[in-house]
């Protein structure tokens, strides 16, 4: 026989198996029966006789009471251990589901349904206590009803949404049958998927498997594009000279960006490329990427190669899809005399010619111990020469000086 208690008040479950292992005895304080059996009609989430079996054979199971110190009464951890035996596919790193519901029957189901299928549950009643939980437990997907006193839970998805540090918890919001109006709004507030009261066992396990895999590829995939970023920073500071040119020609491609009319998508890489073009460095000997004075021919081609190595860096994230061609080609000429490829006109691809002239203006406006900071009309005005003389792209060009002169005293220019 296993036997669970919970914390709420007068609670206590036991499921007695055996050869016929159907026998469940359930009391609830308070002449508050909540029955598990089959047709239930008082608990809005419905939990089958089935749901409730252990085949004979199988490996002992029991229901772990784990301690949470926050104080709040309404916060209860549980996690169902299976010996011997991978939980869900997610090895032994259980994943963490937070159960937010203000009636209590519907958050016990979900919690033993969940429970049953290995996760560590965390339990909530309340919508304003949502946030700080998140922050503190961590989980990595949240069972959230749609309405609840106070803060309702599209307040509660809009805040966790709009936060960078809890943007990639998945959210599935507890809607009632055919509720449009609350999948519409759920939708709009960042819900990433619905189930409707009463669901069963199966499609609960399914959608909530798959969405903490997604999250957790999401998060290495975020944190992958994390470490990018500090190489690319670190190598700026290897360089003394360039101040910030990273952070410039990140804000600059966003303003010509929105210029141009680029996507949202266009406008990203281009500001990732602000902070990635030159990430191939890393692999440049200090002698030629800190040397002082003219570099030869020799050290040239070994500079060149900035680029390859940028690329290879970024090649095995698929997000950076948009961003490599960027680094590989930002050196390209219009009349096919840069490197690597000596790709002529539009061969080039169009955001490589974009990010290109955000760069060398602002090389041209920045300091440098080798050079004084020409002012905006002087850099133009070079650009222009060299556009002249074949190396840029006419239209693209007279449209960045465009922009430049009607935003200038905007902070750019």
């Amino acid at each position: 026989m296993i036997q669970w208690k919970s914390n709420h008040t007068g609670f206590t479950e036991q499921i007695v198996s055996g050869p016929n292992p159907t026998n469940t005895v359930k009391s609830i304080g308070s002449n508050r029966a909540v029955g598990l059996q089959n047709n239930v009609e008082a608990c809005p989430l419905a939990l089958s006789q089935e749901d409730l079996m252990f085949k004979d054979t199988q490996t002992a199971s029991s229901w772990i009471q784990v301690d949470v110190n926050c104080g709040d009464d309404s916060l209860v951890s549980r996690t169902l251990q299976v010996k011997g035996s991978k939980v869900n596919g997610f090895d032994l790193d259980l994943p963490k589901v937070l159960v937010v519901d203000d009636h209590a029957a519907s958050r016990m189901t979900a919690v033993a349904l969940l429970g049953m299928e290995g996760y560590d549950v965390i339990e909530a009643d309340r919508g304003c206590t949502v946030v700080g939980l998140v922050t503190q437990k961590q989980p990595d997907l949240i069972l959230l009803d749609v309405m609840m006193p106070g803060m309702d839970g599209f307040e509660v998805c809009q805040l966790l949404k709009q936060d960078e540090q809890t943007r990639l918890i998945p959210v599935i919001f507890i809607t009632a049958l055919n509720d449009r109006r609350s999948r519409i709004r759920g939708i709009e507030v960042g819900a990433d998927d619905f189930l409707t009261k009463p669901f069963d066992r199966v499609e609960l396990a399914a959608r909530v498997k798959s969405l903490v895999r997604q999250k957790r590829l999401n998060e290495d995939l975020d944190h992958a594009e994390q470490v990018l970023f500090s190489i690319a920073m670190s190598i700026e500071s290897r360089d003394p000279n360039t101040g910030n040119h990273c952070e410039r020609l990140v804000k600059l491609g966003q303003v010509f960006g929105e210029y141009l009319n680029l996507s949202r998508y266009q406008i990203r890489d281009l500001r990732w490329g602000g902070y990635l073009h030159d990430i191939g460095k890393v692999g440049i000997p200090d002698a030629v990427l800190l040397k002082k004075g003219q570099l030869t021919p020799k050290d040239w081609e070994i500079m060149k190669q900035h680029v390859l190595i940028g690329e290879k860096i970024c090649q095995p994230l698929r997000s950076m899809r948009g961003v490599i061609p960027i680094i590989r080609h930002h050196h390209e000429h219009w009349d096919g005399s840069g490197y690597p490829d000596k790709l002529k006109g539009d061969d080039i691809p169009y955001l490589a010619q974009v990010f290109q002239l955000i760069d060398i203006y602002d090389a041209l406006t920045s300091e440098r111990p080798y050079k004084k900071a020409f002012t905006s009309a002087e850099a133009l005005s070079m650009m222009q020469e060299e556009t002249n003389a074949g190396w840029r792209n006419p239209k693209l060009m007279q449209q960045f000086a465009e922009f430049i002169l009607s935003y200038k005293g905007k902070g750019i220019g």
